[in-house]
């Protein structure tokens, strides 16, 4: 069975400057996110990689095609109406983050964390004054109360679209530690995607590479890399 696919309807795409921000238009006709909210992003460059997206369209509309467009989507329709929860969820990953539970055994792959993971935790406890417990396996690790605010703090600071952006960046890695690092440039977006990866990367070459979970692994790459792009399209200036 063939799905259904909505068929192109315009021939213009333009980028137009509006109340509170930028818009696009097809036609001449703004566009509308899916819960017909309007479709106003805060900078040019997002607009512009938005109308890229819908310019890029053949016949018939697909919108796996259109990142940029589907996280303005998300943030105005569903982080815009529930701003709070998203916060809180984000933030809930510093009481568990990734970062803070360490292998015991074998030897090689718990230096390979410290190597990468103790860096990060040191830039958390320095710039963000977040700093965090450690411990062996995957127990609950009690961290102080004015690291969890702290951490808060920087979550709750961001507008909706970095924090539609911020989101992806810490479900995707598994750390709040990393999605912040990715949001302040800490390290280069692939290498940061690289130190979620550690665990993963550890089983494959134990066990040689599955196919379908690599496949799953390239999508989530994909995913955290056009996070850390949109968050930047946030905050480009116009």
């Amino acid at each position: 069975m063939v799905e259904w696919a909505p068929k192109r309807f315009w021939k213009t795409t333009e980028v137009v400057g509006t109340e509170g921000g930028f818009t696009v238009h097809l036609d001449g006709r703004p566009v509308k996110t899916p819960a017909k909210a309007a479709f106003v992003v805060p900078t040019r460059a997002m607009a512009e990689a938005a109308a890229t997206e819908w310019d890029a369209q053949g016949d018939l509309i697909n919108p796996l095609t259109m990142p940029v467009t589907r996280s303005v989507n998300a943030a105005l329709d569903k982080v815009a109406t529930q701003k709070a929860e998203v916060v809180a969820l984000i933030a809930a990953y510093g009481e568990s983050d990734l970062l803070c539970h360490r292998a015991d055994t074998p030897a090689e792959l718990a230096a390979r964390q410290a190597q990468a993971w103790d860096p990060l935790l040191d830039w958390a406890g320095t710039a963000l004054d977040a700093r965090l417990n450690v411990i062996c396996g995957v127990l609950p690790c009690p961290q102080p109360d004015a690291t969890l605010a702290a951490l808060r703090a920087q979550v709750s600071g961001q507008d909706i679209f970095c924090l539609t952006a911020l989101y992806d960046l810490v479900g995707l890695s598994g750390s709040l530690v990393i999605g912040l690092a990715a949001i302040h440039a800490v390290a280069p977006i692939e290498r940061l995607w690289e130190i979620s990866r550690i665990d993963e990367t550890w089983q494959e070459e134990q066990w040689g590479v599955d196919t379908e979970a690599a496949e799953a692994a390239g999508l989530k790459r994909r995913d955290f890399l056009h996070a850390r792009r949109f968050y930047d399209l946030a905050r480009i200036s116009a």
